[in-house]
């Protein structure tokens, strides 16, 4: 009769568990996920957690995040930070400072690229040389703007030249730019022929036409908003995402500094021209509304070669001043005649027409960010992605069935406590990335996770799901359910194990037999976690 009513109690549980539902941390996690690492940052912490939501690394500034944040492949961590601009450069996303810290958290490297005429923003990225290419804004005064043919009733008393600087890391708190590419050397106007870069917009679509609002206001220093910049090693070109133009722009890299700033040389003979550029044709008089594609977009990148739609570019689409208001993922495939070289035909808009491939939510207004946010093809085939402005991460599959979901529990207010509402408070996220365990950052590195970020933490309802490099491939345990010895057999040596209870607090540790004696512990469902040399598992018992 006792065990009748013992297991009556914990079948209770098990269904109070199951049917209520976290708010934050990790929402869902199912086999079909994959069996990761993601990375992001809030404020001045970094954190890398696993599918559980368990912190694996954590890494803590002294100043405030500029949005991005890469883990190279050493294990080390670049990131952007923000300062104070000695300026008055109004920027939404600066930042001004590059970091760069080891995995355990000692800074390696320090530079500052903030003055009163110009300051990082945004993103950085990290070059395979071992450079880091930056995103920045200058001050063009308006006598600058002006002459290079901006129509003075659509500017203040500056306008933002957009920037992309390569760094050679000098010493501890130094670097060389090595490489530089401004906007500014690639304009187009229409309006003054009196002035510099008169010409016909429609004849000249590897030029920005310099009187074309898009989404910025008359007036605004910040006309462009560039929000994104990565790097395609095979190809030697950059892509830079431009906000308030809804376009994506794709350059030549291979060029120097002095023939970045022509049209003229580099592998692709094109200066420092677009070599390609989608998302809105307005912008370049080859389309209309009904043309527009991209609104107010964040993250446009390459897919990288192994993993689905290798060489296709993914964006997060905002659909940022689009009615109604909703976000969706897309994947374009642009025409080449050759690797990297982009068809064109004279008068017409740069193709494809449409994205080989769109994501949007099943009613498609529930899936919104204005801005912010970012997809990512990961290597189980699966797309993640960063709702930013609710700090949302979900990971769906090739159907669009969401298989994880995550919500940043660190707001303005501080960490959260779990089953408080995350809107509450502002926990919005630039972007996440996840990387797979066989990621060679990952050799050699302590991975045991500990808890979760979120205060009381709920993890009855999560567990490491599927099998990887760093996971038990064979692992049993009996009796299950148990009422006091727990027998725990593998293939592997057990080096340790450790017991939690459903709400993430740890019991016991550093146990390291196979039989373990539970006969102390409450009625209930635990977690142990159960470790090799070099490998990992989670497996749930019920405690009768």
């Amino acid at each position: 009769m006792k065990l009748l009513k013992i297991f009556f109690s914990i079948s209770l549980f098990i269904s109070v568990s199951v049917s209520s539902q976290n708010t934050i941390g990790v929402l869902s996690n199912s086999a079909d996920a994959l069996n990761g690492y993601s990375l992001f940052t809030y404020l001045n912490e970094t954190y890398l957690i696993n599918n559980c939501g368990e912190v694996v690394n954590q890494w803590t500034s002294n100043f405030n995040s500029g949005r991005s944040v890469y883990l190279l492949e050493n294990g080390n961590l670049l990131r952007a930070a923000n300062i104070p601009n000695p300026g008055n450069i109004a920027i939404p996303g600066f930042g001004g400072r590059i970091e760069l810290f080891d995995w355990d958290n000692n800074l390696l490297w320090e530079y500052e690229y903030s003055t009163e005429n110009v300051v990082q923003h945004h993103d950085i990225f990290p070059m395979p040389n071992g450079n880091v290419l930056i995103l920045a804004a200058s001050i063009l005064t308006d006598t600058e703007a002006i002459q290079l043919g901006r129509n003075p009733d659509n500017l203040g008393t500056q306008l933002y030249n957009e920037q992309i600087l390569e760094l050679e890391p000098v010493g501890n708190n130094d670097a060389n730019i090595v490489w530089q590419w401004d906007i500014k050397d690639h304009l187009i106007q229409d309006f003054d022929n009196t002035k510099d870069n008169f010409g016909v917009i429609a004849d000249n679509p590897q030029r920005l036409d310099i009187n074309y609002l898009g989404g910025s206001i008359v007036g605004s220093a910040n006309w462009l908003h560039a929000n994104s910049v990565q790097y395609n090693a095979q190809l030697d070109q950059i892509i830079i995402s431009i906000r308030f133009l809804n376009e994506f722009y794709i350059i030549d890299h291979s060029t120097t500094t002095s023939q970045a700033a022509t049209s003229l040389d580099g592998v692709y003979g094109k200066g420092g021209d677009l070599l390609y550029r989608w998302g809105n044709p307005i912008a370049y008089k080859q389309g209309t509304v009904d043309d527009q594609k991209l609104f107010g977009q964040h993250y446009p990148h390459w897919i990288a070669e192994g993993l689905a739609d290798a060489g296709k570019i993914i964006v997060f689409n905002n659909g940022w001043n689009r009615t109604p208001s909703f976000s969706e993922i897309d994947i374009i495939n642009p025409p080449v005649s050759s690797p990297g070289v982009y068809s064109y035909t004279t008068n017409t808009a740069f193709g494809p027409t449409n994205p080989d491939y769109v994501y949007t939510a099943p009613v498609n207004t529930d899936f919104y960010s204005a801005i912010l946010s970012g997809a990512q093809r990961i290597a189980n085939g699966n797309i993640l992605i960063c709702e930013g402005t609710s700090g949302y991460f979900f990971e769906i599959d090739s159907n669009n069935n969401i298989v994880w979901e995550y919500i940043n529990p660190v707001g303005s207010t501080g960490i959260m406590t779990q089953g408080d509402d995350p809107n509450a408070s502002s926990n919005s996220i630039f972007r996440v990335k996840k990387y797979p365990q066989e990621y060679s950052a990952f050799v050699g590195k302590d991975l045991t996770p500990g808890a979760p970020i979120e205060l009381n933490p709920d993890l009855s309802n999560c567990s490491i799901l599927g099998v990887g490099e760093n996971e038990f491939a064979e692992i049993n345990m009996f009796p299950n359910p148990v009422i006091d010895i727990l027998t725990i057999t593998s293939i592997e040596e057990i080096v340790k194990i450790e017991i939690y209870n459903s709400l993430g607090k740890l019991i016991k540790s550093n146990i390291n037999k196979n039989d373990i004696n539970i006969k102390n512990l409450s009625s209930g469902i635990y977690i142990i976690k159960i470790f090799s040399m070099d490998k990992m598992a989670n497996k749930k018992i019920i405690k009768i």
